[in-house]
């Protein structure tokens, strides 16, 4: 079985049969657990062989420097990245006194299922030692959503031929040996053993240890207990030292008989909180697991997730991959955000160490609108987690010379941690997608108590931001220049189309959330004069248009640059950023990412349909797609202007990304921002939804290669269910008051007793638009389904 590895393509589930070692890395980030506040990435439960050690507590981190050739005027200071915490997850097994090590002897079988439905990963080995002792072993492994310091883990092995003697070692480890994460060795040195140990203590089969980081004197407990299944005269022994604790169980077993032990694992971490009140916080959390049980987890687990899939699910007939990719990315979305609470959702959720940990803009652009209509407190949540550290926008805002919050591009803890100031102190769309999400959030939930305690002040200090940032020139018009947009192959730009519309976007419905919230606004200082130069600069905002070519150019002057010379760029050339400088790429016509096309789906109001049917074939021709937000975006409007079957294309490289690895950077985490891309390309894209505060439309049409799609959503407070043919679109509310939709510009009533069905128009053919040479969205072969 070791170097024969296969994921067949199933419903509700991905499987992963055999093993291999050279494979190590995507594995452990595909089959990852977490529940947004814990993260466990899924290394074998004897921890070798590993590729990437992991295990992950949301905002844990360390300080690090950042380096400067030339430093300047308001660069970040220190960077922050996320570390890997005490390791929880090791159980060691040794046969006859040889350790089960994979490598070793015959591995005649394995296999690893993670379950969407019960929120676990499987395991099962049959493994013959070097000594000739056949034994199987097989574990169950759960980072619980509902009890959300809790991981546990049930492990069994079984001799199969002969007696054996089995010693099983179960394991917590700080500061394990990881590979290199920086190539500054002064962050790495920061990085090697980050946790200074505190305290540690054992009774019986608990075992604690407390740790704090180094520099960002962050305290973090973590506590394992255990209940141990087998012969009578076991022997069970408990030691701990300073980086680590174990419980050892010796047991002599016959053929055919289990040895069963489940290990509990409770985590607590505070920057405020003492040792004995975080030593105490774990010891409780393993009390009530220990209550609850094994059993009790599981079905705990289980009912969770049941009413998630009912309100989530999306049913897909035609495609079984992209059925089974789009199960496994609302799985892990979910995972990246529903126990989060009131902190980041990271660009790679916890799955691996990507992008040092770091939450970027796409949380508010990609993910968060799937979690609005699946899971909403968990939005409302991140959310609060973006007005929590308005203090730090604030400071940098000031630091900038600007008024109201200008919130980082990347980011752990609040601060602005990017070193490249052309994409983190240029890129300010951020603000507006965080205040996007607020609107977003609001018009889906009517929570008209959270608009006034949190969305208003994100709303108002954004719009602070827009209103000083931007300048009336001689003509009226409203500016913002020297800007990044969401593209990273153009920057300093004045007047991104994006930035302006989202800006202008956010200016509004700021001025409009204060008119609902008159009182709060007047504590924020609000008053009408502030509102109306708000709504000003909102109704004067430049979107520049080249009346030549008849597009709206990315931004002011674009589309007059040299274009790319894409006929004599290599396939090894991408992407162009490892390979050209950006002075090339910044005056050059290129595109990374969907900027203009991410600008016309988020912005649709704001251009005409033939305006949508031009840009797109535009910009198709120049957006290399060397970031994975891109095909989402792309998706969605090819969809809209009609290229259904370059829409289902793009959907699948979407949601692909990590099942095929499609950018070679599953190996430290998922794209969790892609992942989310593939529900949008559904819902938004296929589906037609588009949500306006006050009117919930669909446009459904479906490409050749789906004959069915069907999905749930909870706008509003109701549950609404929309399934899609090739001809006819029924909508069914299954929960709440009647609702008013818009049906292809038809509005209609739909009520738990009255469904609707309507026809879904023809689309007018149109050719499919040529994207550069040699980067035509990936082909798949199919898979095979299980």
């Amino acid at each position: 079985m070791i170097g024969k590895v296969s994921f067949p393509v199933e419903p509700w589930c991905l499987r992963e049969c055999g093993l291999d070692p050279d494979q190590l890395a995507k594995s452990e980030s595909l089959l990852a657990l977490s529940n947004g506040h814990i993260g466990l990435r899924a290394n074998l439960d004897e921890g070798e062989p590993h590729a990437l050690p992991g295990t992950y507590l949301n905002s844990v981190h360390e300080l690090r420097p950042l380096p400067y050739a030339e430093a300047g005027y308001g660069y970040p200071e220190s960077g922050q990245t996320v570390i890997n915490v005490t390791n929880g997850k090791l159980i060691r097994l040794l046969v006859d006194d040889e350790p089960f090590d994979v490598r070793y002897g015959d591995l005649r079988e394995h296999e690893r299922v993670l379950d969407f439905r019960a929120g676990v990963l499987s395991r099962t080995a049959e493994w013959v030692s070097p000594a000739g002792q056949a034994i199987r072993v097989s574990s169950v492994r759960l980072v619980s959503f509902v009890q959300r310091s809790m991981a546990a883990i049930c492990y069994e092995v079984e001799p199969l031929e002969a007696p054996a003697r089995m010693v099983v070692q179960s394991e917590l480890v700080a500061n394990e040996q990881l590979p290199p994460q920086s190539a500054d060795p002064r962050a790495a040195a920061v990085l090697e053993a980050p946790l200074l140990a505190e305290w540690n203590g054992s009774s019986g089969p608990q075992v604690g240890l407390v740790h704090r980081t180094r520099h960002s004197g962050i305290r973090v407990a973590v506590a394992m207990d255990h209940v141990i299944e087998g012969r009578p005269g076991m022997g069970v022994t408990t030691e701990s030292d300073d980086d680590s604790g174990r419980v050892t169980v010796t047991a002599m077993l016959p053929a055919g008989r289990k040895l069963r032990l489940v290990k509990f694992i409770a985590y607590g971490w505070s920057e405020q909180r003492s040792l004995p009140a975080l030593r105490d916080q774990a010891a409780a959390a393993l009390t009530a697991a220990r209550q609850t049980g094994w059993a009790g987890m599981l079905a705990e687990q289980r009912a969770y997730l049941d009413d998630f899939w009912s309100r989530a699910d999306v049913e897909v007939d035609g495609d079984a991959e992209v059925q089974q990719a789009v199960r496994f990315a609302l799985f892990h979305v979910l995972q990246a955000g529903a126990r989060a609470e009131r902190r980041p959702i990271p660009a790679k959720g916890l799955t691996g160490p990507g992008y040092d940990g770091h939450a970027f803009w796409d949380t508010e652009s990609h993910v968060l609108p799937v979690l609005v209509y699946t899971t909403p407190h968990a939005a409302a949540d991140a959310l609060r987690w973006r007005h929590a550290t308005l203090p730090m926008a604030r400071e940098r805002a000031r630091l900038l010379g600007l008024s109201g919050a200008a919130f980082p591009w990347r980011t752990i803890h609040g601060e602005e941690c990017s070193g490249y100031w052309p994409a983190g102190t240029a890129a300010f769309h951020v603000g507006a997608n965080i205040a996007d999400a607020v609107v977003r959030y609001v018009s889906a939930t009517e929570d008209d108590v959270f608009e006034r305690d949190v969305g208003l002040e994100l709303l108002v200090e954004t719009a602070r931001l827009w209103r000083s940032l931007g300048h009336h020139d001689l003509d009226g018009r409203f500016n913002i220049d020297g800007v990044t947009g969401p593209d990273e192959y153009s920057a300093i730009a004045d007047n991104n189309v994006y930035t302006n519309l989202m800006a202008q976007h956010n200016l509004v419905e700021a001025a409009n959330a204060v008119r609902r919230h008159p009182d709060r606004a007047r504590e924020l200082g609000v008053d009408a004069e502030e509102t109306a130069s708000w709504r000003d600069a909102a109704e004067d905002m430049y979107i520049p248009y080249d009346e030549k070519l008849g597009v709206h150019p990315q931004s002011e002057g674009f589309t007059g640059h040299q274009v790319w010379d894409f006929a004599h760029t290599r396939p090894d050339q991408y992407p162009l950023l490892l390979h050209f400088p950006y002075f090339d790429l910044y005056r050059k016509q290129v595109v990374k990412q969907a900027d203009l096309v991410l600008a016309m789906q988020r912005r649709g109001d704001a251009f005409t349909d033939e305006q949508k049917v031009r840009n797109f074939a535009y910009y198709e021709a120049l957006t290399v797609r060397d970031s994975s937000l891109s095909a989402s975006c792309q998706a969605v409007l090819a969809a809209e202007v009609g290229h259904l079957g370059l829409a289902h294309d793009y959907l699948r490289e979407a949601a692909l990304v990590d099942l095929r690895d499609l950018h070679g950077a599953a190996v430290d985490g998922l794209h969790i921002a892609s992942l989310a891309g593939s529900w949008i390309v559904l819902v938004e894209g296929f589906g037609g939804l588009r949500d306006h505060p006050g009117v919930l439309s669909f446009a459904p049409r479906l490409p050749e290669g789906i004959s069915r799609l069907a999905f749930v959503l909870c706008p509003r407070g109701r549950r609404l269910r929309v399934e899609v043919t090739d001809s006819t679109a029924s909508y069914t509310l299954l929960r709440g008051d009647p609702i008013e939709i818009v049906h292809h510009g038809e509005a209609v009533e739909v009520s738990v007793e009255r469904p609707v069905c309507r026809d879904v128009p023809p689309m007018p053919a149109r050719p499919r638009p040529a994207q550069p040479a040699g980067r035509q969205p990936v082909r798949f072969r199919s898979q095979p389904t299980g």
